[in-house]
């Protein structure tokens, strides 16, 4: 893979999760903040960042529903993924006291996968763009009723104190983030790998038309590690679908179950293929 800019797009502000993803997975590339995922998008879209890392699930959040809808409509490609335990830190300004917040601050998904703290201390949770920025806005405001759950990174970098470590509800907190590419990148198998690949379609309105499309995953032995439905265009009747599978289109098990795909669906196209990261097959 060519890089260009030798810069990764993420959404949000410096010490975010995706930021830490993107440093651990590419640590010599330069990370670029983007304020919200159409951003993030964009900039490897327009070729100022060469690839993006974006969350598209949690373990007990679920989906990101933003990014099922923005990949579709983008012209770009996964090209791997990434799986992190998210560890949670509560932060506040130097000096401040845990009976002195009133508030916390956080992305959504982080205030829910933090619920227990938060609704045991009775603070009032604050939706913020995202975790870096909860903490960035915290130590701007200067108010000491004021917490944020965000990385342990932010903390360093906005100038907080750490009042409360690792306070998700669960150890078994891991976000999966795909990186995406203007460019599909060529994977070939070394050994016994795993290939996975990520598609979405719209079955044809038939009876039991999508029992049919998927019918070919189960007689050629595909294992589908995902799929889930979403509407699409404000209509109830128009769903798309998106789907992993283990396994690589040029593989002939797997070429035939597409092809069975494609006749009863209206539309079918791949994401990407990839190479499984090493935690997937703990999730």
């Amino acid at each position: 893979m060519i890089m260009k800019t030798n810069r990764i797009a993420f959404q949000g502000e410096f010490g975010a999760n995706s930021d830490m993803a993107s440093r651990d997975m590419f640590p010599n590339m330069e990370p670029l903040p983007c304020q919200t995922f159409e951003d993030a998008f964009l900039a490897v879209e327009n070729g100022d960042a060469d690839l993006g890392m974006i969350p598209i699930e949690n373990t007990i959040a679920g989906r990101v529903a933003d990014i099922h809808h923005l990949l579709p409509e983008s012209r770009l490609h996964i090209v791997g993924e990434y799986f992190m335990p998210i560890r949670f830190q509560l932060m506040v300004l130097p000096g401040v006291a845990k009976d002195e917040i009133r508030t916390v601050h956080s992305h959504i998904h982080a205030l829910g996968q933090c619920r227990k703290i938060v609704r045991l201390n009775g603070w009032k949770p604050v939706i913020a763009g995202d975790t870096a920025g909860a903490a960035k806005l915290v130590a701007e405001t200067g108010d000491r009723s004021m917490a944020a759950l965000a990385p342990r990174l932010a903390a360093d970098l906005y100038g907080l104190s750490i009042v409360a470590e690792n306070v998700e509800d669960t150890e078994s907190n891991v976000t999966r983030f795909v990186v995406l590419s203007r460019d599909a990148a060529p994977v070939e198998r070394d050994g016994d790998e795993i290939i996975v690949t990520t598609f979405v379609f719209n079955v044809r309105n038939i009876p039991a038309a999508l029992y049919k499309a998927l019918g070919g995953f189960a007689t050629n032995g595909i294992n589908m590690t995902k799929l889930e439905s979403y509407q699409i265009g404000g209509k109830f009747y128009a769903t798309q679908f998106y789907a992993d599978i283990e396994g690589h289109p040029d593989d002939l098990p797997v070429r035939r179950a597409l092809e069975e795909l494609r006749f009863f669906s209206e539309k079918v196209r791949i994401l990407g293929t990839y190479r499984a990261h090493p935690m997937r097959s703990a999730f």
